[in-house]
């Protein structure tokens, strides 16, 4: 019996230190391949930054020109697109964790996941139906809308899950007091859970900063700076777009130096979501 216990020991043993170092193996690789494609980026696209180039306008082949337009037209569809997708996604989600255990619900929980999975380029194309059409152009505020299209179910699924795992002991001791359920998710379950409701925000925002095809369908482009949303505006994963395709080597150095600058933020958005909740992991 005990030379059966051993070898039991032994085979657990050997099982475990080599799905340890299965998974060591892969996380490696999973850093190496990040590391790698932002390597890369970085040394085909680095050369071609410059201050002039991240302020100035597209020109034409042998002029010079920059992104500052496509920077600015980004900036201002994402904050449009986060004053609109971040309320909603917030309430719809304390709405499925606090009272969405019905058939209501369950129905609002299938639409967000199945909105979720739909492909940007179908928001884009609904986008461009419900309010290009009726314009008569595409403008900055068709790319916000879709863009907080995108944005709404990522929220809502995700503070509905990070409400869930406040412990339901906070809930009852604020009840038993005799606080009403609003202010129980007002006042305790909202700031317990607001960490990762601010996480999973900036992560929403990261995911819609690096989106393409809707923008094509809604905002399109522009050459120039522009101010005002029901025009046509810029962003850069557009202008990454025409660069990459354009037939000069230039603009395909230009497409990298873009590229560098859009992974830069989107890196930089993740970094900040860590450095403002570190505290409370």
């Amino acid at each position: 019996m005990a030379e059966t216990n051993s070898q039991n020991h032994g085979r657990r043993k050997l099982v475990s230190s080599v799905m340890t170092t299965l998974t060591a193996a892969c996380a490696v690789f999973v850093v190496a391949v990040l590391l790698l494609i932002i390597s890369y980026i970085a040394i085909r696209g680095f050369s071609s930054i410059s201050v002039q180039f991240l302020i100035d306008t597209p020109k034409p082949v042998g002029e010079g020109g920059g992104i500052g337009n496509a920077i600015l037209g980004s900036v201002m569809m994402t904050a449009l697109a986060a004053v609109i997708g971040l309320p909603i996604g917030v309430l719809a989600g304390i709405y499925l964790a606090e009272f969405g255990n019905n058939w209501y619900g369950n129905v609002v929980r299938f639409l967000a996941d199945t909105l979720v999975g739909v492909p940007s380029i179908i928001i884009g194309i609904f986008i461009y139906t419900l309010i290009v059409v009726p314009m008569g152009r595409q403008s900055g505020l068709a790319g916000g809308l879709a863009l907080a299209l995108i944005m709404i179910p990522i929220v809502a699924r995700t503070t509905e899950e990070m409400i869930r795992l406040v412990p339901d002991a906070m809930r009852e001791g604020a009840l038993a007091l005799g606080a009403p359920q609003w202010r129980v998710t007002w006042n305790i379950v909202l700031p317990a859970a607001s960490t990762g409701i601010a996480t999973g925000a900036m992560l929403a925002i990261a995911r819609i900063t690096g989106e393409t095809a809707p923008l094509l369908f809604t905002a399109l482009n522009s050459r120039f700076y522009n101010f005002y949303l029901d025009q046509p505006m810029s962003s850069l994963t557009v202008q990454i777009f025409n660069y990459a395709t354009g037939p000069f080597e230039v603009e395909h150095a230009m497409a990298w130096a873009a590229t560098l600058i859009l992974v830069g933020i989107i890196l930089v958005i993740n970094v900040l979501v860590r450095f403002l909740t570190r505290k409370r992991f």
